[in-house]
């Protein structure tokens, strides 16, 4: 069987020859098992590419693709996974936090029958506030898009060849795999492996980057306009049940003032929320208006060890 590893590069041109080579030696290990490994550079500042370059020439399964811009992580897995063989897909990072030795724990797991399984880290190598944006991810996208309890997304992950190629039928230019995944099949699960020490650089993710992938998971859900709703009605409730006692009080106690002020803070109370709603909606527009526009999921500088399709 052939495992496609499918890798975002970005900044890595320190690491990813090391996560190659690791990658190579480890499912040259696993009894039946061969492997061709796919790097896509999201446009990186440093000279990743001619890296990748290089290995594409000394190993003839590594392939390589450059973007022309930075379109993000997943997008960048969605170019990729166009361009899988693989009977199996395994989905990592280029910095050796997600390590290759845990790629034969991934495909053991999905043998016993599931479609995809994502790697758990039981402690992870990272910040305290990073691990709380984590948890708070992890709760919004579980409502969101009604993934199940317990089970835990991260970007180390294995699939079969059926859900890859449901998934690259979405045209979307905002892409949230996790989103697409879920609505693809239910057989998902977790493993425990083993989260390392970054050993060069830092994140490439700022708060900003991590906002905009965390709010890309709306294209799967209608449940941000219906909590609008539900604010709307319980601010509208709110709204008769203080008019009523206003009324009550007025003409039990004549002599009470309504104050400016107070009238004031909730004319800016109650407008807030219309904006908010307004603004929310408009978020949807937007993202609509873009995908009529056929914004690309992708566009590609050049390939190395690709065939055309």
């Amino acid at each position: 069987m052939l495992i496609s590893v499918i890798i975002p590069c970005y900044n890595s041109e320190k690491t990813i020859a090391e996560v190659v080579s690791l990658v190579i030696e480890e499912i040259g290990k696993m009894k039946g098992y061969e492997s061709e490994i796919i790097l896509v550079n999201d446009f990186s500042s440093d000279n990743t590419f001619d890296v990748i370059r290089d290995l594409c020439d000394k190993y003839s399964s590594v392939k390589g693709i450059d973007l022309t811009r930075n379109f993000g992580q997943h997008n960048v897995l969605m170019t990729a996974l166009h361009y899988t063989k693989g009977d199996i897909i395994v989905g990592m990072d280029d910095d050796l936090q997600t390590h290759p030795s845990q790629i034969p724990i991934l495909v053991r797991k999905l043998n016993e029958g599931y479609d995809l399984v994502y790697g758990k880290y039981p402690k992870k190598k990272q910040s305290f506030f990073r691990n709380l944006g984590s948890k708070f991810n992890d709760f919004t996208v579980r409502k969101l898009l009604k993934k199940p309890k317990g089970l835990v997304a991260s970007s180390f992950w294995a699939a079969r060849k059926l859900v890859r190629d449901e998934v690259i039928k979405c045209k979307n230019y905002n892409v949230h795999l996790q989103g697409l995944f879920l609505r693809t099949t239910k057989r998902i699960c977790n493993v425990d492996i083993e989260h390392r020490e970054r050993k060069v650089g830092k994140s490439g993710y700022t708060l900003r980057k991590l906002l905009r992938l965390w709010a890309s998971c709306i294209n799967f859900s209608i449940v941000p306009l219906r909590l609008s709703m539900l604010v709307g009605f319980i601010f509208a409730s709110l709204g008769i049940i203080s008019s009523l006692i206003i009324v009550i009080r007025k003409l039990v106690f004549n002599n009470i003032y309504l104050g400016w002020s107070s009238i004031m803070a909730a004319l800016f109370l109650f407008f807030g929320v219309v904006l908010m709603v307004l603004g929310l909606i408009g978020e949807y527009i937007g993202r609509i208006f873009l995908c009529i526009n056929n914004q690309p999921q992708f566009v590609i500088r050049e390939m190395i060890n690709v065939e055309e399709e």
